[in-house]
Formats: structure tokens, C-alpha cells, sequence
């Protein structure tokens, strides 16, 4: 469903105005060609609030001391759960193969942490788990999946695990005759495996409280969401991955993005056939 714009107020300003308001505190940028779709994506939130226009919105948002849990419907409105299993499976694989293996090799003894944000709908941290589980690592080490979205919405779909056709576009069939159960016109995750991630949350990629507990994963998974933000967002956010990892940390994001102009604190490396972005040992710890 469009929205009224006569209705909403719908002002190159306003927008502009609640536009710059959600990259400050989401990391989400939109364009001038894209503040159509932002205003069609929040007229829902902006009427079910009573408001009359945008402007209202922008200005309930940003002083309201009420406003907190908005921004979970703003998050819910705006995500795009596009997501599948065994999607960009190269990273996949190398976390399963190479990367995992290798920790565990180095400290035995310690868990290997493993964080996917965003999670969506859950596809990818259980790509990751049923990968391990075939492997049979998680009989071999202690190995902590996390997974977590900034929309709410996202989060309470993966933890329920059922899933349509249109997310096994790519999955073998093999993997989903195991892993999975059909009940009438959904499949349902096995729930050993779905158990296999500790925890699924409610985290802002640009709230820097919510992700430093995460953020100290060995491997991060944080694919396909940086093309929806700015430069600066992106910026931050992996600044704040590179203060918290271990060394080495791996970081794998989308096919289609690269942080080569973003950040010198990661190095682009080719790991079990895929690319991966590796955190370089800080200064003090190069020279001990």
C-alpha cells in the first residue's frame, strides 16, 4: 500500500529532516532517489501513531522520552529480510573449513565465538550451524553462535525457524531432508540445530553499547547491510568490530561490498577460497 502524501505532510524538508535523523542513529542512508521508498516503508508507523504528518514523526522521534521503543517498528518497517540459505556459501565454507578448524587448533581450550549480524530471518547463522554440525565441530570444541537484527520483527521470525520454499532456493536437498520438517506448507528447523545458536537479539549495528559485547566474536558475519549505509556509518560501525575482536578476527561481509576505502585497521584476505577481511594486530601487539 503507497501512502497519502498530501495526508502525511510530505515536504522535501521534513523528510530530509527524519531521513538524516535515522542515518545518525540506524547507519541507514537514504538518497535523494530513495526518500520515496523510506516514506512509503514509515507511513504505516507515522498513522498508526495518529500523526499527521512526517514532521510530527521526525520531532516524536527525536524528543519524545517515549520514543525508545519506536524505534523498533521504525526498524521493522524499514528492514529488507532478503535472505536464503547457503547464500554467498564461499565464506561459509571457509568458516567451517579453514577459519574454525584453525582456532581451535591455536586454544583448544577457549570458545570460538561466532556472531552474524544481521541475522534476518535466521538463514544465515543456520547455513553456519548445519555446516559445523556436518563437520561434526561441535563435538570437537566449544564453538558459541550468536545471531541478532536491529528490527524486532526479524528477530521473532528466526526464532520461530520456519521457513518457505523461496529460502531453500539453494539449499541441497540432501541439507534440508536433515535438517528440516515439513508441516503443511512450511519447513521447520530441526530444533537441536536451531539450539545451536545461544541467542538471537535485538541489536543496532550503530549502538555502540549493544554491539561491543558481540563484537568480541573471532568471526563476524555482518554481510549485506552495509550497501544500505553511508560511508561514515560503515566507518564506525567496523571501528568499533576492530576495537573489540580478538587478533586475528575475521570479518566476512557481502559480495558486493568492500571496506577497502573504509578502513586500514582489516586486511582483504583469501581464506579456503573465499575473501575474508582480517583484523591486523594493533601496533603493541606486532612488536611484543
Amino acid at each position: 500500500m503507497g501512502f497519502d502524501a498530501d495526508h502525511l505532510g510530505l515536504s522535501r524538508s521534513a523528510l530530509s529532516l527524519l531521513r538524516d535523523l535515522i542515518h545518525e542513529r540506524t547507519g541507514l542512508f537514504y538518497d535523494d532517489g530513495r526518500r520515496d521508498m523510506m516514506a512509503d516503508r514509515l507511513s504505516g508507523p507515522v498513522t498508526e501513531r495518529g500523526f499527521e504528518s512526517f514532521l510530527d514523526y521526525y520531532y516524536f522521534l527525536k524528543y519524545d522520552p517515549a520514543a525508545a521503543a519506536e524505534w523498533h517498528k521504525v526498524m521493522d518497517a524499514l528492514s529488507v529480510p532478503e535472505t536464503y540459505f547457503w547464500r554467498e556459501a564461499d565464506q561459509l565454507h571457509a568458516i567451517a573449513d579453514t577459519i574454525v578448524p584453525a582456532l581451535l587448533r591455536e586454544a583448544p581450550s577457549r570458545p570460538v565465538r561466532i556472531w552474524c549480524a544481521p541475522c534476518a530471518t535466521g538463514e544465515e547463522p543456520l547455513s553456519i550451524a548445519m555446516l559445523l554440525d556436518r563437520r561434526g565441530w561441535f563435538n570437537r570444541g566449544d564453538i558459541v553462535l550468536h545471531a541478532s537484527d536491529a528490527s524486532p520483527a526479524m528477530v521473532e521470525r528466526a526464532c520461530a525457524g520456519a521457513y518457505r520454499e523461496r529460502s531453500f532456493r539453494v539449499l541441497p536437498p540432501d541439507l534440508r531432508e536433515r535438517y528440516f520438517e515439513r508441516r503443511g506448507d512450511l519447513w521447520h528447523v530441526d530444533r537441536r540445530l536451531h539450539a545451536r545458536v545461544r541467542s538471537w537479539t535485538v541489536v543496532n549495528l550503530k549502538n555502540r553499547a549493544e554491539v561491543e559485547p558481540l563484537a568480541t566474536a573471532d568471526v563476524i558475519v555482518c554481510r549485506n547491510v552495509f550497501i544500505y549505509f553511508s560511508p561514515g556509518a560503515v566507518r564506525q560501525v567496523v571501528d568499533t568490530f576492530a576495537d573489540r575482536m580478538p587478533s586475528p578476527g575475521y570479518l566476512c561481509v557481502g559480495a558486493t561490498e568492500s571496506l577497502l576505502r573504509v578502513t586500514e585497521r582489516f586486511d582483504l584476505t583469501e581464506i579456503g577460497g573465499a575473501f575474508v577481511y582480517v583484523k591486523r594486530p594493533a601496533l603493541s601487539e606486532g612488536t611484543q
